[in-house]
């Protein structure tokens, strides 16, 4: 393959005016057909529509407006794409819509080229990939081994260069094991930021549009296009202020990791030393590693295939085929009429048992700002799911099957190869929202492990745009006094869940002053005379800004502060005039050395 898919590349090509949309176009079709029959495709836009499509492309003068000009992708055909049937992989449930899904329109609105609908493990219930009367999507590792599922084709059209990008549905791990099984990214966003409605649902309340691509940053990017709050879909949120799916990495940052007691690898002999090898990237990166108990995680797994989210499924599926049950993949039918038997009862009491488990996850979330899991344990064969396609699916879903059920935003990352060839990943998970810190370290922890895109053989590109700039989901403050490390009003940051990133001073332009209470300084901008004040950042919450800020005792107030480094964040100042009969203690460089001294005098 000559050329990459990947975005930098594609554009890079496109301004160098050494590919257009109709060459690209041309090499998609070149490369399908080469692959011949490898079961990926449910159904596809007709070369000549795909032709014209990329003609008119090059002949829109506003071009240069559209982001994703010229991307080929696919969506996972549990996905409304006008002009092309939605069957779930059930032959006998198919329908043409008479519109897109909004977050198919949105990417075609955005210039982007749409190739066809992928196989998936039937009614998106599986992780495998194997139940689909349309074939099993050909690993391009190993045919011999499993995709992936339920979005198989989606992952492996990538995987294998096929196109840019492609949506896949995520509610149980859907979006981020196949992108481990195939070398690539899967983004599973916060639910409800990307529009479910144009989905046939699997679990409403748990479903999410996912995004796999080959690298983080071209997947957040398409994040970012296709979100949309949606009225026709009750789920749909709304982002937060301030957000963006791409954010930057910290300096420093607190990851949770497995104790080495419950790193289960399902007889992957390479499994243990691939994750170790992960954790020590992230370290590198500016990570502190610090073991959480995986057991309340564990029992949220248990929820989703033995309780109420059972009974849900079942439903879902019995509206779509009338309660033809007799339509279904053979596994499938075993999995989802079983859900016919859960009570209203036990659906409450599974509700019941899933807020005690958030409660006993939630204090891990003060700890660390993300959690680094395994996205799979292990891979099987065809031949091994074949014999026992229930036991090993759960195998799978080991490490996935609990983020939905507890609101986390998750990104897996492509994180090694084992010794036999096949790939090995990685996921980041974090709370709702968390996307952008999610997407910034976890891109970082792509680029540092040097692996090949894909099954492409192509190597990272050189971005063509810098780094994301957001800092959501925090916001950096500079604290200067009683806020300190080891101070006493430090505990209303920690309650708060801020977290330390750095030590650092101001810029040569600040006077500190003992407040007449004894108990806080003041800081006073003087660009003419102004000396460096020793402070630390720290990340608050952005949800909890505004109740701390609220807080803040007059005279001071939080307002912009340059750093020696030449930013500026949000920090404490006072007010000029508290200062006129204060002590000016800039000398002493900082609040804890006039209190050294102070104590000395003593």
């Amino acid at each position: 393959m000559s050329l990459s898919f990947d975005f930098a590349s594609l554009r890079r090509a496109y301004r160098e005016r050494k590919a257009s949309p109709v060459s690209v176009a041309k090499e998609v079709l070149s490369r399908l057909a080469v692959a011949g029959n490898d079961s990926v495709w449910i159904s596809r836009v007709a070369d000549d529509a795909v032709l014209a499509e990329a003609e008119a492309l090059e002949q829109r003068s506003d071009a240069a407006t559209l982001p994703l000009y010229g991307l080929p992708f696919a969506v996972k055909d549990n996905i409304d794409a006008a002009g092309l049937p939605t069957t779930c992989a059930c032959p006998e449930f198919a329908y043409a819509p008479a519109r897109s899904a909004p977050v198919v329109e949105r990417l075609r609105q955005a210039g982007a080229l749409l190739i066809g609908k992928t196989n998936l493990d039937q009614f998106a219930t599986g992780l495998v990939g194997t139940r689909s009367p349309y074939g099993v999507p050909r690993n391009p590792f190993d045919a011999s081994c499993i995709p992936g599922g339920s979005s198989s084709g989606s992952a492996v059209a990538v995987a294998a260069g096929l196109v840019a990008f492609a949506l896949g549905t995520d509610t149980a791990g859907s979006g981020r094991v196949p992108a481990a099984f195939g070398n690539i990214v899967g983004l599973k966003p916060t639910r409800g930021l990307l529009s479910a409605s144009g989905v046939v649902p699997a679990c409403r309340s748990l479903d999410c549009v996912s995004v796999f691509a080959l690298t983080v940053e071209d997947a957040a990017e398409v994040a970012d296009i296709a979100r949309s709050v949606d009225g026709a879909d009750g789920y749909s949120r709304a982002a937060p202020p301030g957000f963006a799916a791409l954010g930057r990495v910290p300096e420093r940052f607190v990851f949770g990791v497995l104790p080495t007691s419950e790193r289960e690898f399902f007889g992957n002999a390479d499994g243990s030393k691939l994750y170790a090898a992960a954790i020590e990237r992230l370290r590198a990166l500016g990570g502190e590693a610090v073991e959480i108990d995986y057991t309340p995680f564990l029992g949220v797994n248990e929820l989703l295939y033995h309780g109420p989210w059972l009974a849900e499924r079942y439903g879902s599926v019995k509206d779509a085929i009338g309660a033809r049950f007799d339509l279904l993949h053979p596994v499938l039918h075993r999995v989802i009429t079983g859900g016919k038997a859960i009570s209203g009862a036990a659906v409450f009491a599974g509700e019941h048992r899933l807020t005690a488990l958030r409660q006993a996850t939630a204090p891990v979330w003060r700890r660390i700002d993300l959690l680094l899991l395994p996205t799979t344990g292990t891979t099987y064969s065809i031949a091994q799911i074949e014999s026992d396609p229930i036991g090993f699916n759960e195998s799978i879903g080991h490490y996935t099957n609990f983020c939905n059920l507890l609101d986390l935003a998750a990104l897996a990352v492509p994180a090694g190869f084992r010794g036999d060839g096949l790939p090995f990943g990685v996921t980041l998970l974090a709370p709702a929202f968390f996307d952008p810190l999610l997407a910034a370290i976890g891109g970082a922890l792509h680029r540092a492990a040097e692996l090949p895109l894909g099954a492409t053989g192509h190597r990272h590109p050189v971005p063509l745009s810098p780094p994301g700039a957001t800092t959501f989901p925090y916001v950096p403050v500079a604290v200067v006094g009683a806020h300190l490390s080891g101070q006493p009003m430090n505990h209303e940051l920690t309650v708060l869940g801020a977290k330390l990133r750095r030590a650092t001073r101001t810029a040569p332009e600040y006077r500190l002053y003992a407040l007449p209470d004894g108990k806080r300084p003041g800081l006073v901008r003087r660009p003419n005379g102004g000396a460096a004040i020793e402070v630390e950042v720290w990340d608050m919450p952005s949800a909890e800004l505004g109740g701390f800020l609220a807080g803040i005792a007059a005279p001071l107030g939080l307002g912009k502060v340059a750093l020696e480094d030449g930013s500026e964040v949000t920090g404490f100042l006072c007010e000029a005039h508290a200062v006129a009969e204060a002590r000016d203690i800039s000398e002493f460089g900082g609040w804890r050395a006039w209190r050294t001294a102070q104590d000395g005098d003593r």
